[in-house]
């Protein structure tokens, strides 16, 4: 897709682009109706085989419809959505702070780091209960408002690139998530619900604490493997004076079994919470 900067696409013009991924576009935009800066991603029809095109665009529709329809303070908020020459696109709500990815690299105090974290868990409970799993939990996918307050983005993009009765593949056979931060049971293909969100929160909750992830290679598949078979590094080999309360949350969090897990979300942020 060319550079869509100062084009017009409906009523919104394009001002620059913000970000670039492998399935996706982001862009910062102006809405000449509503007279606001907004984002717009849009999918690159050229990383989806044409075979696939026209099931994509049915499952960008329906599920731009469910993302509509999370309403938390802690989700970015999905506008509006359509299609630019066959590639579907998404308008969200501009955040002009940046991400919580641009704030990693040093460790966090516990009560700085779960500041950061629990609304995100809360917004995650939320989604859990309206039968919603993100599936690509990570810091880039946080961004940070004016204010300091963290918000979820990407919720949607998962949910419509994966192919209904797939293993959780893409359209293009790229596992859904990013390998850093991906569950041992979505790094192997199975079916995943809100425990795989719960285990990428602890990568990012150990990550804020220690200054660095727990699990990275030279490969993402050496980093998934790390994720489904090596223990968890102990976080007191860079935080001497980790309290034994925190240390249980990350171990509970990051448990390679789903089932040894915190059941749900809302069991996490009350552990974060205490």
């Amino acid at each position: 897709m060319d550079n869509l900067s100062g084009q017009m696409i409906g009523r919104y013009r394009i001002l620059e682009p913000l970000g670039r991924g492998g399935m996706a576009i982001v862009y910062k935009a102006y809405d000449t109706r509503l007279e606001c800066d907004v984002a717009i991603k849009f999918i690159r029809q050229d990383e989806v085989p044409p075979s696939n095109l026209d099931r994509l665009r049915k499952r960008f529709e329906r599920e731009a419809k469910m993302l509509a329809k999370l309403t938390h303070a802690n989700i970015i908020k999905v506008i509006d959505y359509g299609e630019y020459e066959g590639s579907p696109y998404l308008v969200m709500e501009y955040v002009s702070g940046g991400t919580l990815a641009g704030r990693m690299g040093k460790p966090f105090p516990v009560f700085d780091a779960v500041k950061l974290l629990l609304p995100i868990t809360r917004a995650l409970e939320y989604a859990h209960q309206q039968g919603m799993v993100h599936r690509d939990v990570k810091p880039s996918n946080v961004l940070i408002t004016a204010s300091g307050d963290p918000l979820l983005t990407d919720f949607g993009i998962a949910c419509i690139l994966e192919g209904e009765g797939q293993a959780k593949l893409t359209i293009t056979g790229m596992g859904i998530g990013t390998p850093e931060y991906m569950s041992p049971e979505q790094g192997m293909g199975k079916e995943v619900d809100g425990r795989s969100d719960i285990y990428a929160l602890g990568i990012i909750f150990y990550e804020l604490l220690t200054g660095r992830r727990p699990f990275t290679g030279d490969t993402p598949m050496s980093v998934i493997i790390q994720n489904i078979k090596d223990p968890l590094p102990s976080p007191r080999m860079y935080i001497r004076d980790l309290s034994k309360q925190v240390e249980k949350v990350l171990y509970d969090a990051l448990a390679k079994d789903p089932d040894k897990r915190f059941s749900t979300m809302g069991a996490f942020a009350k552990e974060l919470e205490s």
